[in-house]
């Protein structure tokens, strides 16, 4: 006769009793929660995911620093100076994704520069306008006896009247001059050569 308890022949009898009424207990060996129920009613704690690790570790790699070699010299840089001087020299040597990449960052720096720097002041200069000696007035000259034709440079066959200044007018400009300036050697030269009898002129700040 065999000394089995009801309670022995039937294990889950015991642990059945645990349960409340509506309620079935999951099979420890199966892994799996009631339907509707968390196995962590907490929650994941913050930071724990695969992206926070993935940040994480991206800004230490930043924040490592590098030995570059320029020829003899030798200087550290931080990982992000590495990583756009390695970009630079591949765009160089002609790798699309390294010059596209090069390409965005111009195109970042440009706009920086628009929104940033100052403007030029642009500054309204009138035109430049050439001093022109118009033949126009020359007959006016000679009929108010301010000008007379230069009988020396008659035969010149010029576009237009050989003239000197009468005397009296140039005397008269002379006498208007006004600065502390005096006249150099070829302001004296330009109007001696232009004005007939021009050793009857009298030079500011000489006497006759």
């Amino acid at each position: 006769m065999s000394n089995v308890s009801e309670s022995d022949a039937n294990p889950q009898s015991e642990s059945s009793s645990n349960v409340h009424p509506g309620e079935t207990r999951s099979n420890p060996s199966s892994g799996q929660f009631p339907k509707g129920r968390s196995g962590n009613p907490k929650g994941r704690p913050r930071g724990s995911g695969s992206r926070g690790a993935r940040t994480s570790a991206f800004d230490v790699l930043l924040d490592k620093t590098l030995t570059v070699t320029n020829g003899d010299q030798t200087r550290e840089v931080s990982m992000e100076e590495g990583l756009q001087q390695r970009t630079f020299r591949d765009a160089l040597a002609g790798k699309r994704l390294a010059i596209r990449e090069v390409l965005k960052w111009m195109m970042k720096r440009e706009e920086w520069r628009a929104k940033h720097e100052p403007k030029p002041v642009v500054k309204d200069i009138p035109p430049f306008i050439p001093s022109i000696d118009p033949d126009n007035a020359d007959a006016a000259l000679v009929i108010l006896g301010i000008a007379a034709p230069n009988p020396e440079r008659a035969d010149i066959r010029a576009d237009r009247a050989q003239l000197l200044l009468e005397p009296w007018a140039a005397q008269a400009a002379l006498n208007r001059k006004r600065g502390s300036e005096p006249l150099t050697e070829r302001n004296r030269y330009d109007v001696q050569r232009c004005t007939r009898d021009p050793k009857s002129l009298v030079w500011p700040g000489s006497r006759k």
